[in-house]
């Protein structure tokens, strides 16, 4: 199984992949089912999560029914600890939408919610987040994981977030994060393989350091580098299957004339 995913998720294209894995592991849930694991996207229980990991594999990362990874389960328990996003009325982009959220957010009758990307099947809009179709001041929420470290220009991509957000909106704009002071980067590396040795996918073009805040900030956020897991116990990151290291990065809209 180890061996099937890895090279699924590294051959096969991210939205074929999607389209396939979802009714194949539906099937898979509910063979999986127990109480060991909890998904609080789907709100089920576990015996176990599948592996995940294009290199290196992570054992109990998949939820099978729900399709979530660690940090889509940790986003979502942030979202409803931290923040007003299921509780009052919000206007949200979601950049790159992720197949997970993309039913609980669209049943939801609080939310105006458009999806966007490139070439993604799910996405109500094509958009390169280069240039967003979108007014200034247009939305109260942005969601965009994993992006950042795919595009040309990631501070252009950042300001464009920032400027059709509302003022005192809000973003959450994760990316893969290593222990490196200053974020890695070449526009003369344009081989898939070199790609792949220095960033960790031939589709990466920089590895980021300890300095991705600042680069949001250099877009015009206030940036709050939230280490959330920290509050979890031991037994809660197994049971929930996260990270222990995952930082969420809430980036918020200043005041207009702040």
């Amino acid at each position: 199984m180890k061996w099937l995913i890895r090279w699924a998720i590294r051959y096969i294209p991210r939205k074929y992949l999607q389209s396939i894995s979802q009714p194949l592991l539906g099937v898979a849930a509910f063979f999986y089912r127990g109480n060991r694991l909890f998904c609080p996207v789907d709100e089920r229980g576990y015996r176990k999560f599948l592996p995940y990991g294009r290199i290196e594999t992570r054992q109990n990362a998949l939820c099978p029914g729900s399709l979530t990874l660690e940090r889509h389960r940790l986003l979502w328990l942030y979202l409803q600890d931290r923040t007003d996003f299921f509780n009052k009325p919000k206007k949200l982009l979601h950049v790159a939408p992720e197949i997970c959220y993309i039913p609980k957010f669209s049943a939801m009758k609080s939310l105006d919610y458009t999806t966007a990307d490139l070439d993604s099947p799910w996405a109500d809009i094509k958009m390169d987040l280069h240039d967003v179709p979108f007014g200034d001041n247009s939305f109260d929420v942005v969601i965009c994981n994993h992006v950042m470290e795919h595009v040309t220009d990631d501070i252009r991509c950042m300001s464009e977030i920032y400027r059709v957000l509302k003022p005192v909106g809000w973003a959450i704009n994760q990316s893969p994060t290593y222990d490196i002071p200053v974020t890695q980067e070449d526009p003369s590396v344009t081989d898939p393989k070199e790609r792949e040795r220095l960033y960790g996918q031939d589709d990466h073009v920089r590895r980021y350091g300890h300095d991705y805040g600042s680069r949001l900030q250099q877009a015009g956020f206030d940036v709050t580098e939230d280490d959330y897991v920290e509050r979890f116990s031991p037994e809660q990151i197994q049971r929930y299957a996260l990270l222990d290291d995952e930082i969420i990065y809430f980036c918020r809209k200043k005041e207009v004339g702040s």
